[in-house]
């Protein structure tokens, strides 16, 4: 009887927690919904102007006009816009005449790949460099992490893209350059995915693959160097705060490997903690590589968004904004997984 009684509590809590959850993503896209439609009402830009030109005569921008809903109330503007966001309807864009779903799902997956790679190298590089910059605290590891760190904060993103087309393309030749793929290897693989590496694999075409590699090299290489200076500065400090507990000097003293103390005991109790961070670095990337992408001709969603606002093509800017939020969600959640399986004490 106590065994049923403790699995239905258990059974009511995890209910509990998944219609917390629930609700909390409903808000959240709501509140995004909100902010951003009203946002895109009140910027100085006018979307009629976009669809007809500015040479269009007056009963042809009345039309437009009407057309678009804009003759109506504000409100009944933005319950029209969410009546058709809830059935998938995030309307047609001006810049390219298709519906937006299609254009994100076009765009989308180059900046998914771009940032992909750009976390993995900033991952790779940036927790091994802030595990010695805290073991080795004041000594030249360290000064050399501080000063590749400050270097990644301070350099601007579009300068190091520039000056890496430079170097490594224009002079030595060992990357492509901009866009994704050359020109004698375009509409040879047939989009899959749309992440153009894993389509070429998929279609055996491996001159592609290595083609489509040179080109993502230096620009997700830019990105992960950002990535690299905020994860090994904060991988630093998570350290040196643990590094000076007692568990760590309970493990020394027990005879434990130094490597053990840090790699194991260390390393593992800032997991938690190290996931929020690259998270949130990973979502950086996402959302904020609209440089990297208009210098390296990138065509992913930050290029779409950008070109799209410049052409008052509101509707692709709103609908881009709702997916970044809604992929922010999607980040958020597997972290919370990650935390359950990382650290057991999350699931109380």
């Amino acid at each position: 009887m106590s065994s049923l009684s403790l699995s239905s509590g258990a059974l009511r809590r995890g209910g509990a927690a998944v219609l917390r959850l629930l609700v909390a993503i409903v808000l959240t896209l709501a509140g995004l919904l909100v902010v951003t439609f009203f946002i895109g009402r009140v910027m100085p830009i006018d979307p009629v102007l976009a669809v007809v030109g500015d040479r269009a005569t007056e009963e042809v921008y009345q039309a437009a006009y009407k057309a678009l809903g804009l003759d109506q109330s504000l409100f009944m503007q933005f319950w029209i816009y969410v009546t058709n966001v809830v059935q998938g309807d995030f309307g047609r864009s001006v810049l390219t005449s298709r519906p937006i779903v299609e254009d994100v799902l076009h765009y989308f997956p180059a900046t998914l790949e771009l940032a992909t790679f750009g976390t993995l190298i900033g991952v790779c590089f940036g927790v091994p460099l802030g595990i010695q910059a805290a073991v080795h605290q004041g000594k030249w590891i360290d000064q050399v992490a501080r000063f590749i760190g400050l270097l990644g904060y301070s350099a601007p993103v579009f300068w190091l893209g520039l000056m890496g087309l430079l170097v490594f393309y224009a002079k030595l030749d060992w990357v492509g350059g901009p866009g994704r793929l050359d020109v004698a290897y375009d509409d040879l693989v047939d989009p899959v995915t749309g992440v153009l590496m894993l389509d070429a694999a998929l279609a055996g075409e491996w001159e592609v693959v290595g083609n489509a590699f040179s080109h993502l090299v230096l620009p997700s290489a830019v990105l992960g160097y950002n990535s690299m200076a905020y994860i090994s500065r904060m991988t630093r400090s998570f350290m040196v705060e643990q590094l000076r507990q007692e568990y760590i000097t309970t493990a020394r003293v027990k005879g434990l490997s130094e490597r053990r103390v840090v790699w194991r005991h260390a390393l593992g109790n800032i997991a938690v903690p190290l996931i929020t961070v690259i998270a949130l670095s990973y979502a950086h990337l996402l959302e904020g590589s609209v440089l990297t992408e208009t210098v390296f001709a990138w065509p992913g969603l930050g290029s779409y968004i950008t070109a799209s606002l410049l052409n008052a093509d509101m509707n692709a800017v709103l609908g881009g904004t709702l997916i970044i939020g809604v992929t922010f969600i999607g980040i958020n959640l597997f972290c919370d997984a990650l935390y359950r399986l990382v650290d057991p004490r999350a699931k109380s």
